[in-house]
């Protein structure tokens, strides 16, 4: 699946290949794999794994966002 994570400032990551993605959301930590059905959801502060085929998780710190699930592409708008 493709993924971004955006920040005001800058992209912080984007890619595909993706298979899993880990998610602080503010009900709890959630996942989205490959092929997800679609969602939209508010982020709280915390970090977000990527786990990218063939490569070692990526890890990124959050200040809290909103992430968009739709057609196997996610779109991570963090602060």
């Amino acid at each position: 699946m493709h993924l971004e994570i955006v920040t005001p400032d800058t992209t912080l990551y984007t890619g595909d290949n993706v298979q899993l993605v880990q998610l602080p959301g503010i009900d709890g930590s959630f996942e989205v794999m490959e092929r997800h059905a679609p969602l939209i959801s508010v982020l709280k502060k915390g970090s977000v794994k990527v786990v990218i085929k063939g490569d070692n998780p990526k890890f990124f710190e959050i200040k809290g966002g909103v992430i968009e699930v739709l057609e196997n592409k996610v779109l991570i708008l963090a602060e």
